[in-house]
This record gives structure tokens, sequence and C-alpha cells, in this order.
């Protein structure tokens, strides 16, 4: 008999815990990891109503030990592990670049960046050991393909440079049939911009003409949490067994009209 397919999700919000339910849905054991236990457990919660089995982990993805016990833990409990979602994230501080210090810079590359590289090499041998998998990373329009969002340097750099590493790590695990996708959402409904440090940066500002509505494909209504949930599952499952190394943006046409 078929092992249930087993899942990891750095994030317990927003477009994490959208994608945990999405793919408890379609019959996979969620494992979540975020700094607040609060939050995981909730997702968690979600999971488990959807009739999966759930487990609750608590980490920081800079942190190489966190991440290390996250997988230890994910081993003991279903011996093997089919899909990763590598989501965690801040937007950090956004300012004009004289005004961004080298903590502020650090403290985005050490979460967006360095966080995605440890869930990513952490979980190889475990994805070797099932015999191949999914990797999806979240990047985002900006760094990608949008670049008018003045101010939001460190930022965009970490999502360019997932980008980059995601399309790496698609020909370097071909082989051992482990695909890596990377989704780049644009104006997506969730908590990230509560924890964006926005300085008053007009000077940082060149003017951007454009139709009322960032969203051209929405008429201006922002995506949400579920639109991107759905797109994860798609590349997690077999459907996409030939998709690798593919950035997905995910933005009803935003960055083509703003980039």
């Amino acid at each position: 008999m078929k092992s249930t397919p087993v899942a990891f999700i750095t994030g317990a919000t927003g477009i994490a815990r959208a994608a945990a339910v999405e793919l408890a849905r379609r019959g996979y054991h969620v494992a979540a990891m975020a700094r607040t236990r609060e939050d995981v457990e909730e997702t968690i919660r979600l999971v488990e109503a959807e009739g999966s089995e759930g487990l609750v982990i608590t980490g920081d993805v800079s942190k190489n030990a966190d991440v290390q016990e996250a997988y230890r833990q994910i081993d003991q409990r279903w011996n093997r592990l089919d899909v990763v979602f590598a989501n965690a994230g801040i937007n950090g501080k956004w300012a004009p670049i004289e005004d961004i210090d080298l903590d502020d810079w650090q403290s985005v590359i050490d979460i967006n960046l360095t966080g995605t590289f440890i869930t990513v090499k952490h979980a190889v041998p475990m994805l070797k050991r099932s015999g191949g998998g999914s990797i999806i990373i979240t990047s985002s329009v900006n760094g990608t393909r949008m670049f008018s969002n003045s101010g939001a340097s460190p930022y965009a750099s970490t999502k360019a440079a997932q980008l980059a590493f995601g399309k790496m790590m698609a020909l370097e695990l071909a082989p051992d049939r482990i695909r890596v996708n990377v989704i780049c959402p644009g104006m997506i409904d969730t908590e990230i911009e509560e924890t964006t440090d926005r300085d008053t940066f007009d000077e940082a500002q060149y003017p951007v003409e454009y139709p009322d509505g960032k969203l051209p494909l929405t008429h201006g209504r922002p995506g949400t949490s579920e639109d991107v949930a759905k797109l994860v599952a798609f590349l997690a499952g077999d459907e996409a067994r030939l998709i690798t190394g593919t950035p997905v943006w995910i933005d009803g046409a935003q960055s083509l009209l703003v980039g």
C-alpha cells in the first residue's frame, strides 16, 4: 500500500496556512514550522480538521539547528518527506539605502535567503530517500519582474536570489527526481504587510503612472492566499511531474503593468 505523502511548510499564517489546508485536503500529512507556536497550532488544527495528520514545530528558519530538528521530528513521525514549501519570509525595512543599516539588511537576508538555503539543504537527504519529491520556494514579483517599489532593496535582492537558487537546485537535483520551482506572488491579501518597516522615502521614488488598479485581471482586487495555495498544490503533485526550474508569477498581470 502506498504511504501517505508528507509535506513540510515553513511559516504558519497567510499563504503557508492556506497551502497547509489545501495539501491536507489532497491527502497529505503536513508539518508546519514557525517561530510563534500559537500560529502553528492553529494551522495544524485546520489541517487535522481536513482529516489529515499534522505536526506542530516551532523554530527559526535562519537557524541551522532549528531546521535540522524539524526534519528529525518529521522523520521520526512519518519516516518520509515528499514536499517542501519554503515559504517563510519577512519584508523587513523599506527605506532609501542611506537609511538602511547593516542589521536591517542582514535580518532580511537571514530569514529570506539563508532560511531558504537551510530549508532546502536539509530536506534533500529525506527527499532522496523517498525517491524524489517537490520543493517550492516563495519568491515575489519584487526583484524578479517588478522594480518600481523604491526602498525595497533588501527584500527584492533576496527574492531575486531565491529565484536564482531555485533554478540552480532544479538542475542539480533533477537526477534524484527532485523538482524545484519558484512561485512569485504579487499583491496577495496576507499579513506580511503588517511586518514591513516603512520609512518615508519619497526622495527614493520615481513616479510610476498606470491605470487605476494594480491587478488588471481582477480590476484592482488583491489575490488571496487560497489562490496561491492551489498553485502550490499543483506544483507539489504528479500533474507537474515535468515542471522544474520554473518561476510562476501569480499576480494578475500586476508585474507586467507596474514593473
